[in-house]
């Protein structure tokens, strides 16, 4: 088969998510064009964004083709068209009218990529793109469209304004939604009955139990038992007063997080505990070091419209190294993890929680660990993924099928 992807994250930036995980995989025996985010007008005029979207605007000034090939049957597409900046715009029919004109140049470009690999046909997967990517199942015409929902992106204001409506239209007129977690398949199925539950994966590969990792320069691990936690650091999703209230409890535990912080974070008291330490983000490859060192794994995550229904990867990746993990009790985690993680809601619970997981650990349990991780591999997903696209496609031949007989009989 060939596969297009639409996604809000660009791929080979050295972050890994749902979208990225599947394209890679699928592209071990199919064609797969990752498609970046296009590059809106504001971002165009603007000197801020990341070093991967700079690079993008240079090479649309510079008259660059965006179509290159990243691996073996995987080609990326950077659209080589700006899109105009309209998610301002209060009035959600208003907006739709701009955002179908930003559809047609997005797809515009796609289409000449898709002309360029001779797909004459391709399943589309429209990962959480619900403006950019609203009309691409009626511009592009793929033989499926699939929704990939992974993600409860309606909490944050950007995506709320539009997307409370426009996402429920988006779901409706798909032929798949497929889902990473149980809450968002429930959501999916009010929509869409052609809805389901894939799970979610990380890679595997890169995250091994059995490999040997040297202890990293500046991971600063003493005698004390070291408690980490690696990703995001967004004040909307990681609960800052319950990582502080453990923190002052216990100070003779060290704590270390590693991520991207945004301005809640970096303002918290956090910075002036002695007992915890920040590192900046780091690239895939070299999270399993990280991992593997830590004494107990942690995912402080709030509970909240955004957290309580999603499925985080980290938990994956830290239980492949074999780590004790002890994370907030969501939906997913109770639901998927409760078996090989200890749950907790409140600072007492993290406690505890945190010291039976070190008094716990063996390494046969860390070896249990690892092995209920490789059920979340890329290569196990995408398995998933293709049975319900193999599935649709026979049923609709035979929908088809059936609609020429029925024609042929009234003929006659």
């Amino acid at each position: 088969m060939n596969f297009v992807f639409v996604s809000l994250q660009r791929i080979n930036t050295g972050r890994e998510s749902t979208s990225i995980g599947l394209a890679k995989a699928l592209s071990k025996e199919h064609a797969v064009l990752y498609v970046n985010p296009p590059i809106d007008r504001r971002t165009y005029l603007s000197k801020q964004g990341d070093v991967y979207t700079k690079r993008h605007i240079q090479d649309i000034r510079a008259g660059k083709p965006g179509l290159s090939e990243l691996s073996a049957n995987l080609w990326i597409l950077n659209p080589e068209k700006v899109i105009e900046s309209v998610n301002w715009i209060p009035s959600t029919p208003i907006f739709s009218l701009f955002n179908k004109f930003n559809n047609r140049t997005f797809a515009s470009s796609i289409k000449k990529a898709v002309g360029e690999l001779k797909f004459e046909s391709f399943v589309l997967i429209n990962d959480k793109d619900m403006f950019r990517s609203f009309y691409l199942k009626e511009l592009l015409k793929p033989s499926i469209a699939v929704y990939l929902d992974r993600d409860y992106t309606l909490g944050f204001d950007y995506w709320k304004r539009h997307g409370n409506s426009l996402e429920p239209k988006l779901m409706k007129k798909q032929d798949l939604v497929v889902c990473n977690s149980l809450d968002f398949t429930k959501r999916a199925l009010k929509y869409n009955p052609a809805s389901f539950y894939i799970g979610n994966g990380a890679n595997l590969e890169i995250f091994d139990h059995e490999k040997t990792w040297a202890v990293p320069d500046d991971l600063g691990k003493g005698e004390r038992p070291l408690i980490g936690y690696i990703g995001a650091l967004n004040s909307m999703r990681i609960d800052i007063k319950l990582i502080e209230k453990i923190a002052m409890k216990r100070k003779d535990w060290d704590f270390l997080m590693i991520g991207e912080e945004d301005h809640e974070f970096r303002m918290s008291a956090l910075h002036n505990m002695e007992n915890i330490r920040f590192l900046p983000k780091k690239h895939t490859n070299d999270i399993p070091a990280y991992v593997k060192h830590f004494d107990v794994c942690i995912n402080p995550q709030l509970i909240n419209e955004i957290t309580i229904g999603n499925f985080p990867m980290k938990i994956i990746e830290y239980l492949a190294m074999g780590r004790p993990v002890v994370a907030t009790e969501t939906n997913t985690m109770r639901e998927v993890f409760s078996e090989v993680t200890y749950l907790s809601k409140d600072t007492e619970g993290y406690i505890a929680a945190i010291e039976r997981a070190l008094a716990e650990d063996t390494k046969e349990i860390q070896k249990l660990r690892s092995l209920f991780a490789r059920r979340y591999s890329w290569k196990a997903l995408s398995s998933i993924l293709l049975s319900h696209i193999e599935e649709f496609a026979k049923n609709e031949s035979r929908t088809l099928n059936h609609d020429l007989v029925v024609k042929l009989a009234e003929r006659r």
